[in-house]
């Protein structure tokens, strides 16, 4: 059993982000290498600073650790809140969007999803929305089924087709 806690990112916490993005987004790059390629570094200090200054963003991040551990982050979820587009057709709404949730590999299955999941769901309920939705890519069946147990419904279906 991992033993962990979740608490909001720091800057410092820079470092450790990047490695589970770049975890993450091999995943993304091997499966879908016409969307997705490689970064070094994965995602800039500033992007992330800048998330985690933003009123209408969160990003947690979970954490090992006991008495005989050093904490590691190894694992986060990336949350911001949105609006609905100003047209006719739509109500108007505000609503959550997660856009990235992670864990390192040797951690997964282990409840450490559960947990951000749950973190970032009162962080939205607690700014006054009632609705969180998500992305996740077709070939990602694990992450599928995982969203689903959740509760989470697909609402729409996202497709493509290439020219090339």
């Amino acid at each position: 059993m991992t033993s962990f806690f979740i608490r909001r990112a720091r800057p410092e916490d820079y470092e450790a982000l990047c490695a589970i993005f770049a975890e993450v987004d091999a995943l993304h790059s091997e499966a879908l290498p016409e969307v997705f390629r490689k970064a070094d570094p994965p995602r800039t200090r500033e992007f992330v600073s800048g998330i985690i200054a933003d009123e209408n963003a969160a990003l947690f991040v979970a954490e090992s650790g006991g008495a005989e551990q050093h904490p590691k982050v190894i694992g986060f979820v990336l949350a911001r809140i949105e609006r609905s587009r100003d047209i006719p057709i739509m109500l108007p709404r505000r609503y959550a969007v997660i856009d990235d949730l992670a864990v390192l590999n040797r951690f997964q299955r282990r409840g450490v999803g559960l947990v951000l999941m749950e973190k970032v769901h009162q962080w939205a309920s607690g700014k006054g929305v009632t609705q969180v939705e998500l992305n996740v890519a077709e070939f990602n069946q694990g992450a599928i089924a995982f969203y689903e147990r959740l509760g989470y419904k697909t609402r729409s279906r996202r497709m493509w087709k290439s020219l090339k």
